[in-house]
């Protein structure tokens, strides 16, 4: 049941990733406008994955805000390695075949590998003892 719930958090933070990368393309058609494309989706992505997994997935209830400010400073930690593995993967995708299509292809393989590790850091390291 955990891996279902995660996959469908997963898949919702993807599209919401995908859906703020095409809206701010769309705004913002400057120098490294994927670059901060790929920042804002990332934003987008990482904030409601957050607030997902520790409640539904994670079962985790913050002590106090600083508590909760201190788990979402490991949860972005952990974010890092499986962002760089994202983004990485979403250039070298656009770098390849310069197509819309194969941009997202990248984002979505990306995102799917770095959600698989992503989980395992997070029990690991900072939902550490918590149901799942």
């Amino acid at each position: 049941m955990i891996a279902l719930k995660y996959l469908i958090f997963a898949s919702i933070a993807t599209a919401l990733n995908l859906v703020t990368q095409a809206l701010c393309l769309k705004l913002y058609g400057g120098v490294y406008n994927l670059y901060v494309a790929m920042a804002f989706g990332t934003a987008a992505g990482l904030v409601s994955k957050y607030v997902l997994d520790k409640r539904y997935i994670f079962a985790y209830r913050p002590m106090s805000h600083v508590d909760d400010a201190h788990r979402f400073v490991f949860y972005t930690a952990t974010g890092i390695i499986t962002t760089a593995l994202f983004w990485a993967t979403e250039i070298v995708f656009d770098m390849l075949w310069r197509h819309e299509l194969a941009k997202y292809a990248g984002a979505v393989l990306g995102l799917s590998v770095g959600y698989l590790l992503k989980y395992r850091l997070d029990k690991r390291f900072v939902f550490v003892g918590e149901a799942s």
